[in-house]
């Protein structure tokens, strides 16, 4: 069994293999934040039109890789458990399942949502400004990012995998590679060798100069900053999977794991789909928001974008906490260990809520010279988008605390594979919470862009505070291998 650096996950004191375990993911997560972050700082030096665009682009592109994304949870739970219970071949027969069907999921959904890119754009009521400037740039980005879409799920699944059977530091050694190499041919991709701002930055026009000459490539605009992450995520996916079968840092993987075993599918299936239905009715709830919110100018359809990008980065403790919660309730149920595994959730919570209640008050207190920072200043477009998104941020810090507790709350309940339970949670917070307030409030009642930034808080409170209300009754409390023999 993985034993992290701070101890083991299932016996002795908690708080040091819980610090060794979340800290990584925290910073992979920062990586993956820093994929989008790096799209909007560039973008935002091409147009404002630029930043809309992707604003519209990952409701949809999320809709499709939530479908992927359920299964990669049921992976990286079914690895906990059996390695928990000291079941290293069946995990690694987990692992080898899971990898082939997410492949073959991810193949069929990329096509599916190449093909769809103009219908789900054209649904999204816009205004005539934003279906002329905005919609056209986002399917440019959708359609590029939709063809890469396997290798995408490719480093989903071996960073799920990995986290489960224990070791974080990998997917984030392997995350750091990708996102080095994203940043540095984003904007060529983008701005190609004419206007760059890298050269710029860097004191490099001549050499630009030449590159130009000899190449004549001006970037691809919008559809570039897609090609730059679809080809760092392949450079991921690449070490990823020579990771899980060349080494021994994760499951041990045998070429007789890829052959289709029912008994294993059955239970990625079972625990799979009510975590894919989650984030699929996650990605259309966001879905449902985009599309109230594109009846607004693109100022605030820019803004939504940005502020939901800065928010997902301060998210990053509350994630990171609710993943190692995962892994680690899933191993000590493995090991017939649930007091424990109770204990370790609650001791999440309190410093998930902790770090996210002193984060939020930096937020709020920063937040207009973060926003600033990655739009250019001195037009009247980015003022009033910078406006906007500091009124979005300081709104939203008001939930962080509570970020904190629900993320710890609803990586415990897939940790012990009741995807079910946690599925009924994000509905809740979503389509009971999120979504129906801001119809109220921004179309009903008047509050317009204001009412779109207290839905989307007062949402998250009200799924924080029903989960964990739910968790304290114990139900929760079952492996989904009890009652296998464990091997040793």
């Amino acid at each position: 069994m993985s034993v992290p650096e701070g101890g083991s996950l299932t016996e002795g004191d908690l708080k040091g293999p819980m610090f060794a375990l979340a800290w990584p993911i925290i910073v992979t997560e920062l990586f993956q934040v820093a994929y989008n972050l790096a799209d909007t700082v560039w973008l935002g030096r091409l147009s404002t039109d630029a930043v809309a665009a992707i604003s519209l682009a990952f409701p949809l592109i999320f809709l499709f890789i939530s479908v992927g994304g359920g299964f990669t949870v049921a992976g990286s739970t079914l690895v906990a458990q059996y390695t928990g219970a000291k079941s290293e071949g069946s995990a690694g027969t987990v692992a080898g399942q899971t990898l082939t069907f997410i492949t073959l999921i991810a193949i069929v959904v990329g096509f599916v949502g190449f093909l769809a890119t103009d219908a789900m754009l054209g649904v999204l009521p816009s205004s005539p400004a934003t279906a002329g400037q905005v919609i056209p740039l986002a399917g440019d980005y959708m359609r590029v990012f939709f063809l890469g879409l396997p290798f995408l799920f490719g480093f989903f699944v071996f960073s799920a995998l990995m986290r489960g059977y224990g070791n974080t530091r990998a997917p984030m050694v392997v995350m750091f590679i990708s996102v080095l190499i994203n940043v540095i041919i984003d904007p060529i991709f983008i701005f190609g060798f004419e206007s760059n701002p890298l050269f710029g930055m860097l004191g490099l026009e001549a050499l630009q100069a030449d590159l130009f000459a000899a190449t004549g490539f001006d970037g691809e605009g919008v559809a570039g900053a897609a090609y730059a992450t679809v080809l760092s995520r392949g450079v991921a996916t690449v070490i990823g999977i020579y990771i899980i079968f060349g080494t021994s840092a994760g499951p041990d993987v045998e070429f007789d794991d890829f052959r289709p075993q029912l008994r294993y599918i059955k239970k990625i299936v079972s625990i799979g789909v009510p975590s894919a239905v989650e984030q699929s009715a996650t990605a259309l709830g966001f879905i449902t928001l985009t599309a109230m919110v594109v009846t607004f100018k693109p100022e605030v359809v820019a803004a939504f974008g940005l502020g939901n990008r800065l928010t997902s980065l301060v998210f990053l403790p509350a994630l990171g906490l609710g993943r190692a919660t995962n892994t680690i309730v899933g191993q000590n149920l493995g090991a017939q260990k649930p007091d424990r595994a109770e204990s370790a959730v609650w001791l999440a919570a309190k410093v998930g809520s902790s770090v996210m209640v002193v984060t939020g008050v930096l937020a709020f207190i920063f937040a207009e010279p973060v926003v600033a920072f990655f739009l250019p200043t001195g037009t009247p477009s980015a003022a009033q988008t910078i406006d906007l998104g500091v009124e979005y941020i300081r709104i939203r810090a008001f939930e962080f605390g509570f970020i904190g507790v629900l993320q710890v709350v609803l990586g415990a309940y897939r940790g012990a594979g009741n995807t079910k339970t946690a599925l009924g949670f994000s509905l809740f917070a979503l389509w009971l919470g999120r979504v129906p307030i801001v119809y109220l409030l921004s179309f009903q009642f008047g509050f317009a862009e204001t009412g779109i930034w207290l839905g989307m808080s007062v949402g998250q409170i009200l799924g924080a505070i029903a989960a964990t209300a739910w968790f304290t009754r114990g139900t929760w409390k079952q492996s989904v291998i009890s009652s296998e023999p464990s091997t040793t």
